[in-house]
């Protein structure tokens, strides 16, 4: 019996030794094809960003996250918690900064872009998403403006057009800030895209005609049981759209399980973190 004790703890220790030094740092570019254009439209490349959670002492993940612009992307999105306390301000403007595009770049905040992360119980998670504001304050403000001054837009509750794509952004439902009134009703022909950090809006959004919808804020689940998937979203999402390509009703959703992770909660375990090209092509190439 002794033996299999040790046995558990040796495996116990094994996994999170994996889980915290090694697949966290195991940076993954995942690429979905997703068929939402219209007949004829030309095929679209989308670099989606998210959860960055960045440090000042984070060099590597700055170092993976200078490599994105050989991807060549159309648009980049960037779905919120892009900080994790205010030390990675500079980090993650620079490296953010640096990924262009063809066609524009733009981003939403998360409630980590609000306030810093503050201790609280893992097993917290399986049975409530309450929102964190408790942590000190974060430079979200300095965030909107260093990301401007190197070109990107700021899209809260409003939409844009970035080439020929009509683009919402909302703010975070996980705190409050997602104003529904700027959903618009299909009236028009045009490729329309939706962008928020937390999913709890997607369906709402779906029942607006928008024919994609980024979002991130799961980080996948962050920890997977293998063959079995994602034991929390963090979200009102089912756990199986956790991460990945889904349809949602007429649109196509897309969640990131983005690159980081609280500092409170440094591990991932069957659940890489990753950044996302999608390939978007018209809807008779699926």
């Amino acid at each position: 019996m002794l033996r299999l004790i040790l046995g558990f703890v040796a495996l116990g220790l094994a996994v999170f030794a994996y889980a915290s030094l090694i697949e966290r740092y195991w940076w993954a570019v995942r690429r979905h094809h997703i068929p939402c254009l219209a007949s004829g439209a030309r095929p679209l490349r989308v670099l989606h960003v998210s959860d960055l959670h960045m440090r000042a002492a984070q060099r590597r993940k700055q170092r993976f996250l200078a490599g994105l612009a050989a991807l060549e992307p159309d648009v980049v999105v960037a779905t919120g918690d892009l900080l994790e306390d205010a030390s990675g301000l500079p980090a993650a403007v620079a490296a953010l900064g640096a990924i262009p595009a063809r066609a524009g770049r733009v981003f939403v905040l998360g409630s980590h872009d609000h306030h810093g992360p503050a201790p609280r119980s893992w097993l917290r998670y399986l049975w409530t998403h309450d929102p964190q504001t408790a942590g000190r304050s974060n430079p979200w403000r300095d965030l909107v403006r260093g990301l401007e001054e190197h070109g990107w837009q700021f899209i809260d509750n409003r939409t844009v057009r970035v080439g020929d794509i009509e683009v919402l952004g909302l703010g975070d439902a996980h705190i409050g800030r997602a104003d529904l009134g700027a959903l618009r009703t299909r009236a028009a022909k045009g490729f329309r895209m939706a962008i928020a950090h937390s999913p709890d809006i997607v369906e709402e959004v779906a029942r607006h005609g928008y024919d994609l919808i980024l979002c991130g804020h799961t980080h996948g689940g962050q920890v997977r049981v293998p063959l079995l998937g994602a034991l929390v979203t963090n979200s009102t999402l089912p756990l199986r759209m956790a991460r990945g390509a889904h349809r949602i009703g007429n649109a196509w959703l897309h969640v990131s399980a983005g690159l980081g992770t609280s500092k409170f909660a440094p591990i991932r375990f069957s659940c890489r973190p990753e950044v996302c090209v999608l390939e978007l092509v018209p809807r008779n190439e699926s």
